[in-house]
């Protein structure tokens, strides 16, 4: 959680605390201190009194209804440990399937130790469906140097925690990649320095020019998917969607002519537009093509269509390969995944095409579909907003 929004919350709940809390917690003196407490002692701009909040100007239940609102739970306890209010988030958490009073207890258990310690942390996880994971942070409330009581706050860092495992995984995958091919290299090196046979000085001499051909289509795709996660589309260009088609196939042919696989266009009517980044459109149409011509066999067909309508413009791609196991259809789409490993390593494949397709339809507002059986083949589908070039 951001310092910031810390001292926010530990504000905020202090004020609670003063309308709440310490009437009960000391009853006694309350009447005599309520009347000139700044319910938000901490303020943001401590030099600008203008700005400082005071009793008669925040509403307590104003402060509450603020509280129910944050998309963080909060639970503050008097000084005994009573807990006196959480807000929304939290009571729908606790209060929800029964496997859910571990973040009750979890809460408990961290309240009750902050009661000696001046700041406890502790993260949980629910297994759900879905499964979520929570950080819970205590820490005791103070007014004028008296423990009034405490606050506990609850954060969902499920998709924090996810894309710190995929980092790691991605991470793991690139040195795992980039290690095969260039172990390669070296060891057929070494072989070739002791070798006086000129045909086999010729094959190993082959083997290494493939294994960093291989390493360099690694790179670049990681350079390509890099750029692509993170540039913005700055202007959208009005582009062909045939001539689209037209340069990425002109790009795959020697490899498929090189595997025999046989490329087909259905005839198109008329042409259509989309708008957007012409290098990235391509890219995306290039690595579907790519994909389905690596997992044809000779003699197969990789046949590309066009679809339209008022909204959208589909650019389908089908092959007559091995296709996807259904189990492997949501995954398809993670760098590094491949359905099959072995074919991948003899034709070459990086393991991230479909992740630069992905991202370039995300780019682009669009969707991407496959439909797949195994042993019959794959479709994948570009789906993308269509453009009238005359209202643009």
């Amino acid at each position: 959680m951001d310092n910031l929004l810390t001292y926010v919350i530990v504000a905020i709940a202090a004020a609670v605390v003063g309308v709440v809390v310490t009437r009960a917690v000391t009853s006694s003196q309350q009447k005599k201190t309520e009347e000139s407490r700044d319910l938000n002692p901490q303020s943001p701009n401590p030099q600008s009194d203008d700005h400082a909040l005071k009793n008669d100007q925040v509403p307590s239940d104003l402060i509450l209804r603020s509280l129910d609102s944050l998309h963080l739970g909060v639970v503050i306890c008097d000084r005994a440990g009573t807990v006196i209010f959480r807000n929304r988030l939290v009571t729908s958490l606790v209060n929800g399937r029964h496997q859910d009073a571990l973040a009750a207890r979890a809460l408990d258990d961290l309240l009750n130790s902050a009661r000696t310690e001046n700041f406890k942390e502790q993260t949980f996880e629910l297994y759900g469906p879905p499964k979520r994971t929570y950080r819970i942070i205590t820490q005791p409330l103070e007014d004028d140097g008296q423990r009034v009581g405490y606050l506990a706050t609850l954060e969902d860092i499920s998709d924090k925690k996810h894309l710190d495992e995929i980092r790691r995984d991605f991470v793991a995958n690139v040195s795992h990649e980039l290690k095969t091919p260039i172990g390669a290299i070296g060891l057929l090196a070494e072989t070739l320095e002791a070798e006086e046979e000129f045909q086999v000085i010729r094959r190993l001499s082959g083997r290494i020019q493939l294994e960093a051909f291989r390493l360099g289509r690694i790179i670049e795709d990681l350079i390509d998917l890099s750029r692509i996660e993170s540039e913005e589309i700055p202007k959208k260009e009005l582009l062909s969607v045939y001539g689209l088609i037209d340069e990425a196939m002109s790009r795959i042919l020697p490899s498929a002519e090189v595997r025999g696989v046989l490329l087909e266009t259905k005839d198109f009517e008329q042409d259509v537009y989309v708008g957007g980044d012409r290098r990235q459109l391509i890219s995306a149409i290039y690595n579907l093509l790519d994909n389905a011509v690596k997992y044809s066999d000779p003699g197969e067909r990789v046949e590309v269509s066009v679809e339209s309508n008022e909204a959208w413009v589909d650019i389908a791609i089908r092959d007559e390969g091995i296709g996807i196991p259904s189990r492997d259809i949501e995954r398809v789409f993670e760098r590094f995944y491949r359905v099959d490993q072995t074919r991948s390593r003899a034709t070459g494949g990086t393991g991230l095409g479909l992740a630069i397709v992905r991202h370039v339809v995300n780019n682009h507002e669009g969707r991407i579909l496959l439909e797949s059986r195994e042993g019959v083949g794959s479709t994948f589908t570009l789906r993308l907003p269509l453009v009238d070039p005359e209202e643009t």
